[in-house]
């Protein structure tokens, strides 16, 4: 008797779902697990707390979807609250398991938590699928370990690549193994405590990702997106996918065939194609990530250059709350803190005010975002704020914008600023001096 897990991580969907299909194949008995690591519960080294309550929110909703397609498939979705390693250990050690499913996932964390695995249990066989990236390494015109150093580069020669067809439904799974499974509840809790007060437009979830997916293609949007994208809000103006990939509930390729099918109903043109040149952008953080490991949460990044900025809390917790002397970056701040989003233009702005305008070291604006987006992934949302500060891939060396130029383009009738309460804020920036000694204002 073969009994295989499923280890689900960003990937909370059953549609082309590889491992699901390969486990279907291989084993008499799957386990479905999903691993609630700890650290996101609580504080990192640069931020006040953990996982925000509308991440958190997403999350759920997104594990109770997952639960409820196993369901149908005949399955039950296990999660731990322990971190993968301690949860599979225990797992291996109290089940006969023979074959382990994963998908590869570009994280530091992730790659050393499979490797441990691994080099723990060399007897159970380890199948790697790619459900989160577009392109499997075997595709790519160049190992891994050669990513080219801009994503100029990169996009050149993976572009015209063609994608694997979407794979069918599965329409069943094998069933549990008949031993109790003691360390793992399944899903949901009885006990969870669940928020009614939902602030941010996003459901987790695959049932909703494939909602949004055919409603955005069913309009004309895809053909004005490159006019729009830039804008700082409104649902309509981008494809607001990025939450649902970052959960993994629906597939870059998913979106790469529906794209496809509205370009031979409609035709294409520059807007239709900037789609999939931003899914391109977050296939080139994926294998970023992968390449880069540790260094994506150095100060220098690649550039190994000297860390730039420091740490000032104050100006930290007011740029956070969005209480600086920069209208339009409060109001995004404000926008992300209700919302768990924002838009790619903000925070390219809200970046470049923390690192140039309050001279905060870079690490402390991605971990805040790591903590608040409903659409957090690690190499996406590291990778781009090493680009703006200047130690990542941008070959310009970091990206310093004009707050006054981008308000008088972006929000030149202060509508957006006004929504969000941008011109509120404390006229004094620093309370305290580096010495800690209270600054006066000036009568």
């Amino acid at each position: 008797m073969k009994i295989g897990v499923i280890w689900f991580g960003e990937d909370l969907r059953c549609a082309d779902q590889g491992i699901l299909w390969r486990a279907a194949q291989e084993v008499d008995h799957v386990v479905c697990l999903y691993c609630d690591e700890p650290h996101n519960q609580r504080p990192s080294r640069y931020t006040t707390q953990g996982m925000s309550d509308n991440r958190r929110r997403f999350l759920q909703q997104g594990l109770d979807d997952l639960a409820a397609q196993l369901k149908n498939l005949g399955q039950t979705l296990y999660v731990s609250a322990l971190d993968a390693v301690t949860s599979l250990t225990l797992l291996l050690n109290e089940v006969p398991i023979s074959h382990l499913y994963r998908n590869h996932h570009g994280g530091w964390d992730e790659q050393q938590a499979l490797k441990r695995i691994a080099t723990a249990f060399p007897d159970v066989r380890l199948h790697i699928d790619h459900g989160l990236s577009l392109f499997k390494p075997s595709q790519l015109p160049f190992d891994p370990e050669q990513l080219p150093v801009s994503f100029s580069k990169f996009r050149r020669l993976v572009e015209n690549i063609d994608l694997a067809t979407l794979l069918p439904a599965i329409p069943s799974l094998p069933p549990e193994p008949v031993f109790a499974i003691q360390q793992v509840p399944p899903w949901p809790p009885t006990s969870l405590n669940r928020r009614l007060d939902e602030n941010s437009p996003f459901t987790g979830g695959e049932q909703a990702a494939i909602d949004q997916l055919s409603d955005y293609f069913s309009t004309n949007l895809p053909q004005h997106y490159k006019e729009t994208r830039n804008e700082l809000d409104g649902w309509e103006n981008s494809t607001k996918f990025s939450p649902w990939l970052a959960q993994g509930s629906v597939s870059p390729r998913q979106i790469k065939a529906s794209l496809d099918v509205y370009e031979g109903d409609h035709g294409a043109n520059d807007s239709t194609y900037w789609i999939y040149f931003e899914l391109l952008w977050r296939e080139y953080f994926h294998w970023y990530a992968t390449r880069y490991g540790k260094q994506l949460f150095l100060a220098g990044g690649l550039s190994g250059k000297p860390a730039q900025g420091s740490y000032y809390a104050e100006r930290f917790r007011k740029w956070s709350q969005g209480n600086t002397p920069y209208p339009i970056v409060n109001a995004c701040m404000k926008q992300l803190n209700a919302t768990g989003f924002m838009s790619n233009r903000g925070r390219q702005i809200v970046a470049s005010c923390l690192i140039y305008e309050l001279g905060i070291d870079w690490r402390y604006g991605a971990a805040y975002f790591e903590e608040q987006l409903v659409d957090y992934d690690v190499g996406s949302n590291w990778g781009n704020w090493q680009y703006i500060a200047g130690v990542g891939a941008d070959p310009r060396g970091g990206r310093h914008f004009n707050l006054k130029k981008q308000t008088e383009q972006y929000d030149p009738k202060q509508r957006f600023i006004n929504k969000w309460q941008g011109q509120d804020f404390d006229s004094q920036l620093d309370s305290v001096d580096a010495a800690d000694w209270p600054i006066y204002p000036t009568p």
